[in-house]
């Protein structure tokens, strides 16, 4: 059953309503910022008038993480199969919404934006990507390398190779609809599990868009789980092994 964000006088009419949103938030020992993430999500969510819910998905945190999201109201789905893509997949199996938004549990997105999302999928996005370019990159959030070489060059491969319609392919914050994460099948476990969503959702033919969104230097003090050339190098494999499996299929 749901952790849904009402309060107690909306609690009564509150099972005659499906859900709208899912916000999962994967997470491994974030006990330094996850209050304030499921606080800002929560109260935009209240805010918009979406009725939604709070998924914590956890991958093996012991730092306290998890208890600090059930007393935020969030519900915790614990993940034992680590990896980025391992925990958002367990997130977004149990999340029991219509529309989905993944977001980092690190504060480095802002959940204050989740109505520009939400407003993009009732208009009938299929997918709905945050660009951090556009939105704005504070000092510090990100690397230099990623900002000016990595994120633009693989950006630019996506684009290249199939036509993806988006400018900042590697932006964790986005939202789709349950639809269309199950047609798309992802399979990747690490940190190419926001590119294969990007990639199937256009060889798809699925409606996918962007809004601006921003970055913000991550709130631990702990370095990041990121790996930048071992991720790097499993998101080229995955364009390549793509790209030869879309030939094939045109040529069948």
């Amino acid at each position: 059953m749901s952790t849904t964000l009402t309060s107690p006088a909306e609690s009564a009419a509150a099972p005659q309503k499906s859900l709208e949103l899912s916000v999962v938030m994967p997470c491994l020992n974030e006990a330094e910022t996850l209050r304030n993430c499921i606080t800002t999500a929560s109260e935009a969510l209240k805010r918009a008038g979406i009725y939604g819910e709070i998924v914590i998905a956890d991958n093996g945190s012991t730092d306290g993480s998890q208890e600090i999201a059930r007393q935020c109201g969030a519900r915790v789905v614990n993940v034992p199969q680590r990896g980025y893509g391992n925990a958002l997949q367990g997130g977004i199996a149990a999340a029991e919404a219509k529309y989905i938004l993944m977001g980092d549990s690190d504060e480095s997105h802002d959940f204050s934006h989740i109505p520009r999302f939400f407003e993009q999928l009732s208009a009938g996005a299929d997918l709905v990507v945050g660009n951090r370019f556009h939105g704005g990159v504070a000092k510090g959030a990100m690397p230099f390398l990623h900002r000016y070489l990595g994120n633009p060059v693989l950006t630019g491969i996506g684009r290249l190779l199939f036509r993806v319609p988006v400018g900042d392919i590697y932006c964790g914050f986005r939202a789709f609809t349950r639809d269309a994460y199950h047609k798309m099948d992802i399979r990747s476990t690490g940190m190419e599990f926001a590119v294969e969503m990007v990639v199937k959702g256009t060889v798809l033919g699925m409606k996918v868009t962007e809004v601006p969104t921003t970055q913000s230097p991550a709130g631990r003090s702990r370095p990041p789980h990121m790996r930048p050339w071992k991720d790097g190098w499993r998101t080229i494999r995955f364009f390549l092994v793509s790209r030869v499996k879309l030939r094939r299929r045109k040529h069948v």
